[in-house]
């Protein structure tokens, strides 16, 4: 059956080069957003300075965004479940703007905080519905270089976006920074109107459903559990980059600024080398390099070694957004959004959670404890996704063949209109795949066909069955 709501609209295979114009104009959100969120990095000091409060107070306008973003993710998610993406993208982005342009003529602190607040929301809602959006405007074949575009947006507001901010706050001043974003979040929404196409929902999301999934589903499971590992690690020993590159690489304090440039640029490139592999073996290698690239940086001195194993930090982790997304669209093709809400929602907790990791390393260790944690919580992750691709190829002890995700066709059939969201028949993605599971066979156990093993001879005759192993 054909989704009602979705039945007017075009197929991206209609007009190719409207979609990738608006895969664009997503990706321009993406940056938009991330830019809001890290600004203020780079300008704790004169917001400190003007607003009479310490740099750990200011500090505040980082940490909060974070949390919310995380606590908002799926809350906007389900809340918005029965409305047009388009819509609620755009009134996220503008939510952003209009949250800048208040920070800009805040008279306290206080107002900047709320104001940060509103990106927090604006950030976990956009980047948890956006992530999925590429397969509903682009052809199947290019989904994967469209979700390496709009995840592009993330390390290009870290290498571009946060950098010229802080630029523009030296020379005009931190309100002229928040400003400036909040004038770049309004042209965006601009942008968001005149092409996007309509995006009615496929099917509503409830708040029931996010559990659920997260029980019924080892890929999605495992893909929330590899995040937390991975972004902890990340940020335990990135918050920390500058005392580690002068404290152990001995860099000298006037060359970090233009390393961690060469971090972003590297960064953006690893973000589109990627996007178009198989996401679950880019996590495999993305968690066991930075294994040993954070345990070296930690231990070996020399400018030198430290820059280059920066760069090769920023290049490998610049693979992580895009591959996390891949593995949720993957694992519940049938359930985009509530998975891709699940992860995003983890990402932002655990970027706090590894700042706190970090910052508790380096007060009751040394400096160089922060990356060793990041590297130990690496392996994790990399152990933990090796796990998981042996039990995918192997299969359960004693029946061989590989186990497919929980949100997978069980016949390997094309998957392709499933990674919208929409169930066939319309009703939510989650019931639907349960019905499918007890309806399709309902006397005997779903196996995996193996392609040696012979179709059925008729409508009547028992299905064929894979032999045993020898």
């Amino acid at each position: 059956m054909t989704e009602p709501a979705a039945s007017s609209v075009p197929r991206p295979s209609d007009r190719p080069l409207r979609g990738w114009a608006a895969v664009a104009a997503v990706s321009l959100g993406i940056f938009c957003l991330i830019t809001s969120e890290l600004l203020p990095i780079g300008l704790l000091t004169p917001v400190g300075a003007d607003l009479r409060v310490s740099d750990g107070t200011a500090g505040l306008m980082v940490t909060v965004p974070g949390l919310v973003a995380g606590l908002c993710a799926p809350l906007v998610t389900v809340g918005a479940a029965r409305l047009d993406r388009r819509h609620v993208l755009c009134a996220l982005i503008g939510l952003m703007a209009a949250a800048n342009l208040a920070a800009a003529l805040a008279p306290d602190f206080t107002v900047v905080l709320a104001a940060r607040l509103l990106v927090g929301i604006s950030v976990g809602g956009f980047w948890a519905i956006a992530g999925g959006l590429a397969v509903r405007l682009v052809p199947a074949h290019r989904v994967g270089r469209a979700t390496a575009l709009i995840f592009g947006g993330v390390p290009t507001a870290s290498v571009l976006g946060v950098p010229a901010g802080t630029l523009l706050g030296e020379l005009g001043g931190w309100r002229a920074a928040f400003a400036a974003v909040g004038a770049l979040g309004a042209l965006t929404l601009a942008a968001l109107l005149l092409l996007l196409p309509p995006l009615p929902p496929a099917a509503p999301v409830t708040f029931a459903e996010l559990p659920a999934l997260l029980r019924g589903n080892t890929g999605v499971r495992t893909g929330v559990i590899v995040t937390f590992l991975v972004v902890t690690g990340q940020f335990a020993a990135y918050t920390f980059v500058r005392p580690i590159l002068r404290d152990v690489s001995g860099v000298d304090a006037g060359f970090v600024s233009t390393l961690l440039l060469g971090y972003g640029l590297a960064g953006v490139a690893g973000n589109f080398l990627a996007g178009p592999r198989d996401p679950r073996r880019t996590l495999l290698t993305v968690a066991s390099v930075l294994t040993v690239v954070l345990a070296l940086i930690a231990v070996l001195p020399g400018a030198v070694a430290g820059t280059g194993l920066l760069v090769l930090w920023g290049l490998v982790y610049g693979g992580l957004s895009v591959s996390l997304q891949g593995w949720m669209l993957g694992a519940a093709p049938r359930a985009a959004e509530a998975a891709s809400s699940l992860m995003v929602a983890m990402f932002n907790f655990a970027i706090a959670a590894g700042a706190l990791a970090g910052g508790l390393a380096v007060d009751r260790v040394s400096v160089p404890a922060a990356p060793l944690t990041g590297a130990a919580l690496m392996l994790t992750a990399a152990l933990t996704v090796a796990v998981h691709l042996r039990r995918r190829r192997d299969g359960e002890p004693g029946r061989g063949g590989p186990i497919p995700e929980d949100g997978e066709r069980m016949d390997g059939a094309d998957r392709t209109s499933g990674l919208t969201g929409a169930a066939p028949d319309g009703k939510s993605p989650l019931k639907n795949d349960r019905m499918s599971r007890t309806s399709e066979t309902p006397q005997m156990p779903i196996s995996v066909r193996s392609p040696l093993t012979p179709p059925a001879a008729g409508a009547g005759q028992a299905p064929a069955t894979r032999p045993r192993r020898a």
